[in-house]
């Protein structure tokens, strides 16, 4: 089988769903940013060593560590000028490999310790994506994510309804998921429901199912951010049988979308190997999978790495790919109509040409 090459892959119409703004910085820009707004904490001032410091720590299996590197990117994503940038060089460098379509996630009241208000940071972040993406085969969209452990989400949920017609599409909560149960959040889930409104929720991350059930049964998540420990409802006979259980079968049968994040979640210990991630099991029972980046910097990777990496380990074909993308776009938040454009007129398109031109090798 002639497999997907890294360079061919880098040019596949791919799509992003579960990206975060404030761990997808250049270390380049930290550095610029730092300097700028006279921010001291950086470990180094090198942008090679900075950008190494990031992956070690992130890898180190400490989580925090891992939280530690978020304080540095947010630290210097406090002015509207510092906002803009790096909203631009996001949607460049998405565009650059191969995204035609993202959705990009951040925690506005993240963004509020040198005087921004919450629109200001939602204005910047807009602005920030339409001049990335200006003359580029992109679009970026945003979602608006509110901390789990704190008590802004239904603040965050009006600001995201308030925005909907000018670039946010979604709303979100992050952030530690044991002790902090979505429930906690459901005024603000309720008001989006009552709105019409689009929402992802973090679960089934760092938690199991009962976070999971909770995103959908009581809040109605239209997706679920990671979602990885639903495989912990699906029982593996050992003549390979898999048996869903009802929540799982639930998941599957009602085409709920899962974001997952193949290198971040071994980061986060979600998953002990790529070989072992879920990832492999739910694509060939066909849940909803869609492949994302979760955080670019910390992870240090992109949309087309994680794919090459699926690649190389599950010997997907292009076939394969395709069926990750179109499952991403099906499952964005954006207006059907515009779902189905990209999907007949950039990714069916797009990954047709890539594989004839592998076939025609």
């Amino acid at each position: 089988m002639n497999q997907p090459s890294p360079a061919a892959i880098r040019k596949a119409p791919k799509v992003l769903l579960h990206d975060h703004l404030d761990g997808g910085l250049r270390p380049e820009s930290i550095v610029d940013l730092a300097r700028d707004s006279g921010y001291a904490g950086l470990p180094t001032t090198d942008p090679g060593n900075l950008r190494s410091w990031f992956a070690e720590a992130s890898a180190s299996g400490s989580l925090e560590r891992y939280l530690e590197t978020f304080s540095h990117t947010v630290g210097v994503m406090q002015s509207r000028e510092a906002l803009i940038r790096v909203a631009a060089e996001c949607a460049e460098d998405l565009a650059d490999d191969g995204v035609v379509y993202a959705e990009v996630r951040y925690a506005p009241e993240l963004h509020t310790t040198a005087g921004l208000t919450l629109d200001e940071v939602v204005q910047a972040v807009i602005e920030g994506f339409e001049q990335g993406s200006a003359g580029r085969p992109i679009k970026v969209r945003s979602l608006l994510t509110a901390m789990r452990t704190q008590a802004r989400s239904r603040e965050i949920a009006e600001l995201a309804v308030r925005y909907r017609d000018v670039g946010v599409v979604g709303f979100d909560i992050a952030g530690a998921e044991a002790g902090y149960p979505p429930t906690r959040h459901l005024d603000a889930f309720e008001y989006l429901q009552r709105e019409n409104a689009h929402f992802t929720i973090h679960a089934g991350e760092a938690f199991g199912l009962p976070s999971i059930w909770q995103a959908i049964q009581w809040c109605g998540a239209d997706r679920l951010g990671h979602g990885v420990r639903i495989i912990d409802d699906i029982e593996v006979s050992p003549d390979g049988e898999p048996k869903l259980g009802r929540l799982a079968a639930y998941v599957r049968d009602k085409r709920i979308p899962l974001e997952m994040c193949p290198t971040s979640n071994i980061q986060t210990g979600a998953a002990k190997s790529l070989a072992e991630h879920p990832i492999g099991l739910l694509r060939r029972l066909h849940f909803r999978v869609t492949v994302n980046t979760d955080n670019r910097l910390m992870s240090d990777t992109m949309p087309s790495q994680e794919f090459v990496k699926l690649v190389e380990t599950f010997g997907y074909d292009w076939d394969d790919l395709q069926w990750f993308a179109v499952n991403a776009m099906k499952s964005a938040f954006i207006p059907f109509d515009e779902r189905l454009a990209l999907i007949n007129g950039q990714i069916k398109p797009g990954f047709a040409k890539l594989k004839w031109a592998g076939e025609a090798q």
